[in-house]
């Protein structure tokens, strides 16, 4: 494979996406500025290389509108729709800090638990519908725990860290693992078959991040000045939110499930935001605050 050969499949589908809909002729121009075509057009034959390409690889398929002859990027659902913008803006990123390789020095990357050496091995297993084994090291335990054996249902990122949720195969239960936590990872020959009843997209709908909690949904209010009503704006806290915005505050709706790391991200705004409702939120919210500021007045903060 050329070099280059993923980075212009990531400039087609992106160039594709970004124009909705776009013929062959305005391809060519846009293709020849690029900096991937050496001032030449893209030969219709390597288009339609670079085309199957990328359904085969991505699952991404790029019709084309028989009417207009324009193409365009089929898009069956919103989450297929957002799994293709997280792509792309990973390969885009990537590509963007491999060709700027000579100013490394001057950007500085956040360090993030790795998942390369397990990621594999759990796609595979969900691709082949095969069980897979692995040792497990939470936080809360000393020793790790052996063969453990899952049949991963699906992946998901929080916080950039990968997630696998599937079926423990000795317990019978529904389980989260972190990938960063695992070890000795390796596919089993025996297959398995996700429930028709197990729905993948609202496992976690009602939850804040990967804790999977069977309570009922809470209706949260939170209220917060307007600076911090703008970050809540761009970054929502959870696909539920709604606000009412006040001369000099807003207020945040959610119905969501109130599990920890909800109750952390809540704490990790301090005075930013007040929670409001519904009563057992606001009285955790106000042990731990109060548990905090103990650990400081009882002389916490001496060393030694």
């Amino acid at each position: 494979m050329a070099k280059d050969l993923f980075s212009r499949y990531i400039w087609l589908i992106d160039t594709i996406k970004r124009y909705g809909s776009i013929s062959r002729e305005e391809i060519n121009k846009l293709w020849v500025r690029s900096p991937y075509s050496n001032g030449e057009p893209l030969p219709r034959r390597t288009f339609y290389s670079y085309r199957n390409a990328i359904e085969e690889l991505f699952k991404i398929n790029i019709e084309c509108n028989q009417s207009t002859f324009e193409y365009y990027i089929e898009q069956d659902n919103e989450h297929d729709d957002s799994v293709m913008n997280w792509l792309l803006n990973s390969a885009s990123v990537g590509n963007l800090l491999n060709d700027a390789r000579h100013i490394g020095g001057q950007i500085f990357l956040e360090e993030v638990p790795s998942a390369r050496e397990h990621l594999p091995v759990v796609v595979d297993a969900m691709k082949e519908k095969r069980q897979v084994t692995f040792s497990y090291h939470p936080y809360s335990r000393i020793n790790p725990t052996h063969d453990i054996v899952v049949e991963p249902y699906f992946l998901k990122i929080f916080k950039q860290r990968w997630y696998v949720t599937g079926r423990n195969v000795k317990e019978d239960t529904i389980k989260t693992y972190a990938l960063d936590r695992m070890s000795n990872s390796r596919l089993l020959p025996a297959t398995y078959v996700i429930p028709d009843d197990f729905d993948a997209e609202a496992y976690f709908r009602d939850s804040y991040g990967i804790i999977f909690d069977e309570g009922m949904v809470k209706h949260v209010a939170i209220r917060t000045d307007p600076r911090q009503a703008k970050y809540f704006r761009s970054v929502p806290l959870h696909h539920s939110q709604t606000e009412v915005i006040h001369d000099s505050y807003s207020i945040f709706y959610y119905k969501i499930k109130i599990t920890p790391d909800f109750i952390q991200e809540l704490l990790s705004y301090g005075p930013k935001i007040t929670v409001l409702s519904p009563p057992e939120v606001c009285a955790i919210m106000v042990d731990s605050l109060r548990t905090s500021l103990a650990n400081y007045e009882n002389g916490g903060f001496n060393i030694g």
